[in-house]
């Protein structure tokens, strides 16, 4: 017998997901830059961004949706890889694979909600846009494989979890 939960994450490698923004965090207190095309460092983040060297934060992918309802643009969460069609992404299980066009990246739980990215964006109530971030800010990951760069307009895909020897 499935148990609702098992059906619920069984869906998630059905996903039709595609990334719709990339962005470099190329200095501290700065708008990330919007990109066409991004590559992976394995261990790390994106080449070219103020991340890449960390190996737990080194990207942050969010899904769309959390811009569309708190009126935002992509990359105004601070994140590398903006995707649709994936609202669950900040629920993700830590170790869940993405592929994302020709990188993949391991999930290391949500991304924190911060005040600073209320500073960053002229928000008059920080605090309020902080509670409202919870639960959809989306998933801190790192690069585990790179077979290519990841563009805008590329698949994302959740990857089937690997038995565990």
């Amino acid at each position: 017998m499935t148990t609702r939960s098992c059906a619920a994450r069984s869906n998630l490698h059905e996903v039709n997901a595609r990334v719709v923004g990339l962005h470099l965090h190329e200095r501290h207190g700065e708008h990330p830059r919007a990109v066409g095309e991004v590559t992976g460092r394995v261990g790390g983040g994106i080449d070219g961004d103020s991340h890449a060297h960390r190996a737990k934060r080194a990207v942050v992918i969010a899904d769309r949706s959390a811009h569309d309802a708190l009126g935002l643009q992509p990359g105004d969460l601070r994140e590398q890889i903006t995707v649709e069609g994936l609202p669950g992404v900040t629920t993700l299980e830590p170790g869940t694979e993405l592929r994302v066009g020709g990188i993949t990246l391991r999930v290391n739980g949500e991304a924190a909600p911060c005040t600073h990215i209320g500073e960053m964006l002229g928000v008059d109530d920080v605090l309020a846009f902080q509670a409202a971030l919870s639960g959809r800010r989306g998933a801190e990951c790192t690069v585990t494989a790179v077979n290519g760069p990841a563009r805008v307009g590329d698949p994302v895909e959740v990857l089937p979890a690997r038995a565990r020897v």
